[in-house]
């Protein structure tokens, strides 16, 4: 009897496991491409930018959110942006569209900038060739259109950042896209970061820096960017820095 009891207690342990998981994976089926491996995630957040901010002489920076729309994350992230009436750019995954073609539509009506980011978010597909990368920007590009049929944007932001992609790099510039990369980030990236670690790292990443582009994600699970973004815009307001869109 007593192992009967001990086998029942393990199988009511295991279903609670899975119910506890079930609402993330319910909500984005792509969840997987939010938060890249380890190796990725260090790459993502300690890439070097390749692609200057825009030429200015004000201060000024540029909000940046990869890997949206999400149900989850990007309309609170909406809401901080339109209560601060400060703009970002958003650099979109293609396949994470469907069923939140509102999202995407809302971050156009509200006046932030829309980037393409990829379709899939899988490094190994991606970047095997330039034809393969040309292919998932394309699918972007048209999943973007179905939502905003005049959209022709012309950024790009390579999923774990440029370097290291030189023939990648001229690939997307004779496509008649610019690349972003970044030059500050909050390292949200990274497992079990704090709202305060990430307002201490964008603060710290930026240092004089007069141009400002700040890297935060979209994705399934970042409610510390959600959390320190109002901190993080009041910042650099204080800081005398105008809010741009790439």
């Amino acid at each position: 009897m007593k192992k009967i009891a001990a086998a029942t207690a393990i199988l009511i342990a295991l279903v609670a496991a899975l119910f506890c998981f079930l609402p993330t994976f319910a909500e984005n089926p792509g969840h997987r491409a939010q938060k890249p491996a380890a190796d990725q995630q260090k790459a993502e957040e300690k890439s070097p930018p390749d692609t200057d901010p825009p030429r200015t002489d004000e201060k000024c920076v540029y909000l940046t959110f990869d890997d949206g729309p999400t149900d989850s994350v990007t309309p609170k992230i909406l809401d901080v942006l339109a209560r601060e009436k400060v703009p970002a750019t958003f650099f979109v995954i293609g396949q994470q569209i469907k069923n939140r073609e509102k999202i995407l539509q809302r971050e156009a009506d509200e006046g932030h900038a829309i980037g393409i980011h990829t379709y899939t978010h899988i490094y190994s597909q991606i970047y095997s060739s330039a034809e393969a990368l040309t292919s998932d920007i394309e699918k972007c590009r048209q999943a973007i259109r179905a939502v905003l049929p005049t959209f022709d944007g012309k950024i790009y932001r390579f999923p774990g950042g440029s370097y290291g992609k030189q023939d990648l790099r001229d690939t997307v510039r004779a496509l008649g896209y610019t690349y972003y990369d970044w030059n500050a980030a909050t390292g949200d990236a990274e497992a079990h970061r704090s709202a305060a670690e990430l307002f201490e790292n964008a603060v710290l990443s930026s240092k004089e820096k007069r141009q400002v582009i700040l890297l935060m994600h979209d994705g399934v699970g970042y409610a510390s960017t959600i959390e320190a973004l109002p901190q993080i815009i009041e910042y650099y307001r204080e800081n005398g820095y105008t809010f741009r869109t790439l």
